[in-house]
C-alpha cells in the first residue's frame, strides 16, 4: 500500500508552535479527510470509515463556524489556503 503525501500548506515551525491553533485544527481535519475520501474511493462498502468521514467533517465544520465568527479574515484567507468551500449560513 502507498502511504499518501499531501502538500503541506503550514511550514514545520507553524506546526510546532501552534498546535493548538484554530487553523491548525482546520489543516489537520482536512488532511484526514483527503486520506479518507481517497481510501473510500478503493473500498466503497467500507462503512466504518464513512462514519469516521461523517464526524470529522462535522468537526470541522464547528471549528470553521467558529473562527467566522471570531475573525472572518483569517476564515476566508484559510478557505482559500486549503481550497475548501465557504460553509452555507444558517
Amino acid at each position: 500500500m502507498v502511504k499518501n503525501s499531501f502538500i503541506s500548506l503550514i511550514s514545520q515551525e507553524e506546526k510546532e508552535e501552534n498546535r493548538g491553533s484554530v487553523e491548525f485544527q482546520v489543516f489537520r481535519f482536512t488532511n484526514k479527510i483527503q486520506r479518507l475520501t481517497l481510501h473510500l474511493k478503493l473500498h466503497k462498502r467500507d462503512f466504518l470509515s464513512q462514519r469516521g468521514l461523517q464526524k470529522i467533517l462535522g468537526k470541522r465544520q464547528r471549528v470553521l463556524a467558529y473562527l467566522s465568527k471570531k475573525n472572518r479574515v483569517s476564515y476566508k484567507k484559510l478557505i482559500d489556503r486549503l481550497d475548501i468551500r465557504e460553509t452555507k449560513n444558517r
